[in-house]
């Protein structure tokens, strides 16, 4: 990456960190067992952390994007089950993410490879690869970009970066877009997951029990 570049990510970074209902010591739990087992229960997810209910519970009123089900059963944090146009085929299962740069981290969140299909945001195309713990193999067209946002103050995690962050089937396809969004880059598809690797470092650096809430 260019200097440039590398001071935006530096600030995109920056600004998820910020962004309210950011909890990552918890976000490895919670799609651990969504990915092993569906629909996380309360009582399960606190008995898979150590924690209380209450605690949990807590912990999750300042998650406000978090997604559940009519049973109060979490289906969704980043990882979902309710369908999203970032496809993610793991675990023999399809589950779905919030955005583009989630498909790529989430492998090396979880240790585990995915099938990933996605489309071009500009122009519908699909966009496809295998998202592995080291990062995309046979990305599909090769020219495909991802866009990300460094806003001065995130209203959430969703809101202010998933629904902005999607693949591109090049950069060329993207500046129409880019336009309409100043606070914007796109980059290569490894690029991206390497502008990710320290949102990847803070979650795993932070999932024993004690620190999840």
């Amino acid at each position: 990456m260019d200097t440039d570049t590398r001071q935006f990510t530096t600030r995109f970074l920056d600004a998820v960190g910020s962004a309210p209902g950011v909890n990552f010591p918890l976000l490895r739990p919670v799609q651990t067992l969504l990915v092993g087992g569906g629909p996380v229960a309360i009582a399960r997810l606190a008995a898979h952390t150590g924690r209380s209910e209450e605690e949990i519970r807590t912990a999750l009123a300042a998650m406000p994007d978090t997604e559940y089900d009519a049973e109060g059963r979490i289906i969704g944090f980043g990882l979902t089950l309710n369908p999203t146009p970032h496809r993610y085929e793991t675990h023999g299962r399809t589950f779905y993410t919030w955005c583009a740069l989630d498909t790529l981290v989430f492998p090396a969140i979880l240790g585990e490879s995915a099938k990933v299909t996605s489309p071009c945001r500009a122009t519908g195309e699909p966009v496809r690869l295998t998202a592995t713990p080291d990062g995309p193999a046979d990305v599909e067209p090769a020219t495909a970009v991802v866009s990300l946002v460094a806003p001065g103050a995130p209203a959430s995690v969703r809101s202010s970066f998933c629904n902005q962050i999607h693949f591109f089937i090049s950069a060329r396809a993207a500046k129409e877009w880019l336009a309409e969004h100043p606070d914007a880059r796109v980059l290569p598809v490894a690029d991206a997951y390497e502008a990710g690797r320290p949102l990847i470092e803070r979650v795993l650096a932070g999932t024993s029990a004690a620190d999840c809430c």
